[in-house]
C-alpha cells in the first residue's frame, strides 16, 4: 500500500518506517535463516525476487508493511520528520510488521448473523485484517519490541482506516464508480493473527493486546487469535487512555502519549 509511504511512527521501544528498496538486502538475509523461514512459514527467495516483492507490496492494495527499527529519542525527529537512511540503516533494522486485507468468507460455525446481514452485505463488503510481526534480531526479542510494534500498527490502522479502505476499494474496482461512500465503505470486521501452536510468546503478545483464541489448531498447525469489532475496541481503548482509566492490562493507558507520527523524509 502507498498510504504509509511518507509516514514514520515513533515509540519509545521501536520506530516503524515504510518498507523501502534500501531495506531489502538485510531483509533477504533475515529470510535466508532457516529458523525464521520455519517461524514465518516462508520459502527462501533470491535477492532479485525479494526486490520484486518489495515493489509489489508497495503497489498492492491489500498489504501494508512497516520495517521495525531501533528506537530514537524525540530529538531524533526534527521539525516533525525523520530522515531515511539515518533512522533505518541496516544496523538499526529489527524486523517487520504487516497488515493484510482479504474478504470475510462467512464460514464461521453457526453464523446466523451472516444470514441476517445478507441484504446489507450486498452493498457492503466485509473484510478481515490479518496482522503478523517478526522481530528478526535475536538480541531484541523479549524486550517489548513486538508488543510496541503491534500496538503502534493498531493505532495507525485506527487513525487511517478510511484511507486504507479507500485505497483497497480503488485497487479492487468497486462495482459503483467513484470514491466509496458511507453506504459502500467496506467494514473491517475483525483482526486476525495466525500463530504457530508452539509459539507461546506470540500467543501471549496478541492476548495482551486484546485478541482471543478462536477454535483449535488448524491443518497448518496454527492457532487463530481474533479481535472482533476493531473500531469499537480502539474507540474504547483511546477513551480509557484520555481519561486515565483502564485496568493493568489496558495497553491504551500504558502507552498514553507514547505514539507519534512524523514525516519520513527521503531528502
Amino acid at each position: 500500500m502507498k498510504v504509509n509511504e511518507h509516514t514514520a511512527i515513533l515509540t519509545p521501544r521501536v520506530v516503524l518506517v515504510p518498507y523501502e528498496a534500501r531495506h531489502v538486502a538485510k531483509y533477504h538475509r533475515w529470510m535466508s535463516d532457516t529458523e525464521i523461514q520455519a517461524a514465518t512459514a516462508s520459502e527462501p527467495l533470491s535477492l532479485e525476487e525479494e526486490y520484486e516483492n518489495q515493489e509489489s507490496w508497495r503497489q498492492a492494495q491489500d498489504k501494508l508493511t512497516f520495517i521495525l527499527c531501533r528506537p530514537v529519542t524525540q530529538r531524533g525527529a526534527i521539525d516533525g520528520r525523520v530522515t531515511a537512511g539515518e533512522v533505518d540503516g541496516e544496523e538499526a533494522m529489527l524486523g517487520d510488521v504487516n497488515f493484510f486485507l482479504y474478504p470475510y468468507d462467512g464460514d464461521e460455525d453457526g453464523d446466523e448473523e451472516r444470514k441476517e446481514e445478507q441484504g446489507q452485505r450486498q452493498r457492503q463488503r466485509d473484510l478481515i485484517g490479518e496482522v503478523d510481526v517478526m522481530v528478526a534480531e535475536g538480541e531484541w526479542r523479549g524486550k517489548g519490541v513486538g508488543f510496541a510494534a503491534v500496538t503502534a500498527l493498531m493505532n495507525y490502522l485506527y487513525r487511517h482506516l478510511d484511507g486504507i479502505l479507500e485505497e483497497h476499494v480503488r485497487g479492487n474496482g468497486p462495482a459503483q464508480g467513484g470514491p466509496s461512500t458511507s453506504s459502500s465503505r467496506p467494514r473491517l470486521r475483525s483482526l486476525v493473527a495466525k500463530i504457530k501452536e508452539g509459539n507461546r510468546k506470540s500467543i501471549a503478545l496478541f492476548g495482551r493486546v486484546g485478541f482471543v483464541q478462536r477454535g483449535g489448531v488448524n491443518y497448518f498447525g496454527e492457532l487463530e487469535m481474533v479481535l472482533d469489532d476493531f473500531e469499537g475496541f480502539m474507540s474504547r481503548v483511546l477513551e480509557e487512555r484520555e481519561k486515565g482509566e483502564g485496568d493493568e492490562g489496558s495497553w491504551g493507558r500504558e502507552l498514553a502519549g507514547e505514539y507519534q507520527e512524523v514525516v519520513y523524509s527521503r531528502m
